[in-house]
């Protein structure tokens, strides 16, 4: 077993160990520092239910307490994957007041500097982010709105409890627009933050608490660490970003992944299923589920291996294969590119740019994309001239039907003859989580219907 995981998640099919992330990391330091601080109590490991609905079992690293706060730490554990961050400390700070220790002005009886007092409901007007009441990553603590106030992350639970949110040494802010997070904020994605405010105001409301709990995350040493990844290209300054969709890290080793997907797609063929789901990762699975309604758990995960999976499918004898992945992906494949990940190829900002001006798109407009960081950003300076994105995406949906259909036809030794007996069929579908589908390759609709209805018969 591995160190601070519990044994039926340890490792893969295919033998590698499993982690988990950050934000895993961040929400057990928290779970550990609220019961302390309102407990009075801090187990050697708390347990933690993850987004994917599996419960982890996470040790604690060193704990604190004095008057008014408590502070626990976790150690992140990536298990078999080359992840940068393997190893690192995530501190959470969990205090009655604004800081800690309590500066002399931010007693939380009293106004915040802006004139918010943090024993009462924040005002209409700082509400920018909503989610719906009952939202919630682990137990049934639900939050009926989710707040920004002056860089502090807030979630208003019930009627009165309010837990505020924000990072300190090591965590970074965003600095451009187009992430999960607002430019100006802690760079704490919304489903850690989710499962943060969760667990603490699971052990504030069993202890009775009303009022105001504030949270502070560290991770020492982060804005070093920083520097090596993407963050900077990203637009994330001054430290690493909490992060984790699904709670777990899934390792990469590419060599083993590349065989668990083999082996999934040959189970998919013995199967005889009527088409082929494929998603790169978990945005693709969330959309397929909540967007198509198509079952996930007919999906292959193909990670960033585009071309290589297309052609086991190829070699497996499938004959029908409906792509769907975010637009941040997907759109590479308009320049050819089959390994989507950031180390091979980029081209997304190239493409969007290249389409843009062949639909209309001036000069300046193609620059300013070619400096953008996220497909978002760049879809909308397109969206400044009407229609021109959409004239866009459609021109880019062609060429990935026809990239597409080049890497079947070469595996199959049917390139040129377009009506060959047995040719593999694959269509394609990119959304984005703020625009829904983007584009669509021609035969998709026809295929999310197929595997639909075929869903229905066998339900």
């Amino acid at each position: 077993m591995i160190p601070g995981v519990q044994p039926f998640i340890s490792r893969t099919e295919g033998g590698l160990r499993r982690g988990f992330t950050t934000g895993s990391c961040a929400a057990a330091a928290s779970k550990a520092a609220a019961q302390l601080l309102f407990e009075d109590f801090c187990a050697e490991k708390v347990s933690l239910l993850t987004p994917k609905g599996i419960f982890l079992e996470i040790k604690i690293e060193s704990r604190e307490k004095k008057e008014g706060w408590a502070r626990c730490s976790v150690k992140k554990y990536a298990g078999d994957d080359p992840d940068i961050t393997d190893g690192i400390r995530i501190y959470s700070t969990v205090s009655l007041y604004a800081d800690k220790p309590l500066p002399d002005a931010l007693c939380a009886d009293k106004p915040l500097p802006d004139g918010l007092c943090a024993d009462k409901p924040l005002p209409d007007g700082l509400c920018t982010d909503k989610f719906s009441s009952g939202v919630s990553c682990a137990g049934d603590a639900s939050a009926d709105s989710v707040y920004y106030a002056h860089h502090w992350y807030a979630e208003k639970t019930g009627d009165d409890l309010i837990l505020y949110l924000r990072g300190g040494e090591g965590i970074g802010r965003v600095t451009r627009a187009g992430l999960s997070c607002p430019v100006g904020m802690w760079a704490i994605n919304p489903v850690p933050r989710r499962m943060i405010f969760a667990e603490a105001a699971r052990a504030a409301q069993k202890a009775g608490f009303k009022g105001s709990v504030w949270i502070t995350l560290e991770i020492p040493g982060g804005e070093e660490i920083a520097r090596k990844t993407f963050n900077p290209r990203l637009g994330i300054e001054g430290g690493l970003s909490v992060l984790g969709s699904s709670g777990i890290v899934e390792p990469m080793s590419e060599p083993a992944l590349l065989e668990t997907i083999r082996l999934e797609i040959g189970q998919k063929a013995l199967e005889k299923e009527a088409c082929l789901l494929m998603v790169p990762g978990n945005y693709g699975e969330r959309f397929l589920a909540e967007k198509l309604l198509l079952p996930v758990e007919k999906a292959v995960k193909c990670s960033n291996y585009i071309g290589k999976a297309l052609d086991m499918a190829v070699d497996a004898g499938i004959e029908k294969i409906l792509l769907v992945g975010h637009a941040g992906k997907l759109i590479k494949l308009a320049a050819g590119v089959m390994n989507t990940h950031s180390k091979a190829a980029d081209g997304r900002m190239e493409c969007l740019a290249a389409y843009g001006a062949a639909c209309g798109a001036s000069r300046e407009m193609a620059g300013q994309i070619l400096d953008c960081v996220t497909v978002d950003e760049a879809l909308g300076i397109l969206e400044q001239k009407e229609g021109l994105r959409e004239e866009t995406t459609a021109l880019a949906m062609r060429r990935i039907s026809a990239v597409l259909r080049r890497r079947t036809e070469v595996r199959q030794g049917l390139e040129g003859k377009q009506k060959a007996k047995g040719h593999v069929r694959v269509e394609a579908i990119l959304f984005t989580d703020e625009r829904g589908i983007l584009g669509m390759t021609d035969g998709a609709e026809e295929l999310v219907r197929m595997v639909s209805e075929n869903h229905k018969k066998e339900n």
